[in-house]
């Protein structure tokens, strides 16, 4: 078979959930959508080691699991993200937690995600937010998002941006592409990146690749709004 006949492979999946039909059901709506789950846990400590061993492209956790019942799930997918960078994370909480968030990320904005459970219902969201931290991007909830934006911004970086700047940059955090910016605040693809130009000169994020612009200003983003008041 000649390389361009090859099928790509399907992502890999692990999943880890302590609710049975909540696990369950995740795992059918990503193999209906034609990712591959490579494992399924209810315990934290098993889920690293399954994700260790088995090396999916990213892994689907909720916070609060056995063996504690705190955030040992949370703390399990900081491990993973340091044991091995290259699988990416995304996190699922009934809690709207921005600090969760900065704790994920650490120095490292690159393939993580955070998103409130109740998203799931909207499937094609959820499958492209795996997709999109599998593949080194951030997927962050609106509603934790939205509370980050509410914080104090007066000191630090994100001072120097407008209010308009502020909410692409936001939109940004949630992973949105430019033209999924526009589409959100009502915008053109033009505006977005004008406001995107300006972002990347007033944060000073030097002229690199696009993408890593882009999560360098997210993790700009979330340094500065989880800073303590």
């Amino acid at each position: 078979m000649t390389k361009s006949a090859e099928v790509a492979r399907p992502l890999r999946v692990a999943i880890g959930e302590d609710d049975v039909l909540l696990r369950e059901g995740v795992a059918r709506i990503l193999t209906d959508a034609g990712l591959e789950v490579v494992a399924l846990s209810g315990d934290a400590d098993d889920l690293l080691r399954r994700s260790l061993a088995y090396r999916p492209d990213v892994v689907v956790t909720d916070v609060q699991m056995p063996p504690k019942r705190e955030d040992d799930g949370l703390r399990a997918a900081i491990q993973l993200r340091r044991r091995s960078p290259g699988i990416g994370v995304l996190i699922l909480s009934q809690f709207c937690e921005p600090a969760y968030v900065a704790d994920l990320v650490g120095e490292r904005p690159e393939g993580v995600g955070y998103l409130l459970k109740e998203r799931v219902g909207d499937v094609t969201a959820f499958v492209d937010a795996v997709h999109r931290v599998a593949a080194g991007g951030s997927a962050l909830d609106p509603e934790v998002v939205a509370r980050m934006l509410g914080r104090r911004v007066q000191d630090g970086p994100l001072r120097l941006l407008t209010p308009r700047e502020l909410a692409v940059l936001a939109a940004m955090a949630e992973g949105l592409s430019n033209q999924g910016v526009a589409e959100s605040l009502l915008i053109s693809a033009a505006s977005v990146e004008k406001h995107v130009t300006a972002i990347f000169r007033k944060l000073r994020i030097a002229p690199v690749d696009s993408e890593h612009r882009r999560v360098q200003a997210v993790l700009t983003y979330l340094r500065a709004a989880n800073r303590p008041r």
